[in-house]
């Protein structure tokens, strides 16, 4: 069963991210904020589309479902949700 940070590390390791949040208790069913650059350009089923590609096969499978607020670094800082 997967954990939170583990899906964090896996979305770190293939994303640069500016921040990065993930929450999940049930070891299936998760809730992330990501922050990077590379969403600059793309709407958001283009950004949503990169993180899936970053899990590949370990979505659906070992992560039953992921629920996404994508920020380009503009976004977030505009979002009222930064911290700090």
């Amino acid at each position: 069963m997967l954990t939170a940070e583990e899906i964090k590390t896996y979305i770190s390791n293939g994303l640069a991210c500016e921040f990065l949040q993930v929450l999940g208790d049930d070891g299936q069913h998760f809730e992330a904020i990501i922050v990077s650059k590379a969403f600059e350009g793309k709407n958001m089923v283009q950004q949503h589309q990169m993180v899936y590609q970053v899990l590949g096969q370990r979505m659906g499978n070992e992560i039953h479902a992921l629920s996404m607020r994508t920020f380009t670094p503009d976004a977030w800082s505009q979002s009222g949700l930064m911290r700090g």
